[in-house]
């Protein structure tokens, strides 16, 4: 087994720091206030923008090589709050509690190592997260699209029922692409934007279908190194889901704007991709429209004509 961890020693760790971390503590109370809008971005779906000035310090992290390597790493356990603390995940990793929150019980699971954050090699330790948390989405996002610390491995885990996509993803139209024994890899089609979903009841026929799925990612862009994705997973009645979204941009243009009226400090992660963007700023929370969204959307997610080259190598090795 993975870990000996069991539900009731992360409730435990979640409710000890809430009692012993003040900073922790006011942050997840501010989640009780933050402000929240909708938008209907398709006939059936709604996206969710939440303001929260907490996310600042992801949100506008400089994750590009020289400033990574000038500051400490925060996920190491020598350079973490000494309020922090730890529960083990087998040997390899650490459950952390968030103090900054999105979920209204948010985690970061890091390696105990200092190794750069990848995928490969460790979506089977994903879905094993999955199965011990499972009333919690793991996600995870890419060293080059969301991850604010892409020098340390790490995964993420928050509520369960919060994400749109997670409630709503039954009523997607789905384009089945093939099979693996009895798992499966669709599309979807009817979402705002393009991702593909693995429900399968093995973790090895799970990690074949994402390997076809990042391989065929790789020759879409002709990349050498890890493609751009972000993932959500989790473990219901059984089996895994495990929504996979390419991604062709780190953060949008209106990111960059230097007009201030048009600038968005909005950059997309996996929260955002499954349903819930996250704006730290007041004044970009009160004007930032629907139309913002999807364009957004647009600019940092496949295309269709990239999304039909992606199926077609899928395809052609399932």
């Amino acid at each position: 087994m993975m870990s000996d961890i069991t539900f009731s020693s992360v409730e435990d760790l979640f409710s000890h720091q809430l009692q012993n971390w003040r900073l922790l503590a006011a942050n997840y109370a501010a989640l009780s206030r933050v402000e929240v809008k909708e938008f209907q971005l398709s006939e059936r779906y709604v996206v969710k923008v939440q303001f929260n000035p907490a996310r600042i310090v992801s949100s506008a992290a400089k994750v590009d090589k020289e400033s990574v390597s000038q500051r400490p790493c925060f996920l190491c356990p020598q350079n973490r709050p000494t309020e922090q603390e730890a529960i083990p995940f087998g040997e390899d990793y650490q459950i952390l509690v968030n103090p900054y929150p999105i979920f209204p019980k948010h985690f970061t699971i890091p390696t105990v190592e200092h190794t750069p954050q990848t995928i490969m090699g460790r979506f089977g330790d994903m879905l094993n997260l999955a199965r011990t948390m499972d009333q919690y989405v793991i996600f995870y996002n890419g060293p080059r699209c969301g991850a604010s610390a892409p020098d340390h491995a790490h995964f993420q885990a928050g509520s369960r029922g919060f994400l749109p996509i997670e409630r709503d993803i039954n009523d997607f139209d789905f384009e089945d692409l093939g099979t693996y024994h009895e798992s499966v890899i669709r599309l979807a089609q009817s979402y705002t934007h393009p991702f593909f979903l693995i429900q399968s009841s093995s973790i090895d026929d799970a990690a074949f279908l994402f390997s076809t799925l990042v391989e065929g990612m790789s020759r879409v862009k002709e990349e050498s190194f890890e493609p751009m994705l972000n993932i959500l997973a989790w473990y219901l009645d059984d089996q895994w889901l495990v929504a996979v979204f390419p991604r062709k941009l780190h953060r949008p243009s209106c990111y960059f704007e230097t007009d201030a009226t048009k600038r968005l400090l909005i950059s997309p992660a996996s929260v955002d991709m499954g349903g819930v963007f996250i704006v730290p700023q007041r004044a970009d929370f009160d004007k930032v429209t629907g139309d913002d969204i999807q364009k957004i959307l647009n600019e940092v997610c496949y295309d269709e004509e990239m999304t039909e080259q992606l199926v077609k190598q899928i395809k052609s090795c399932l």
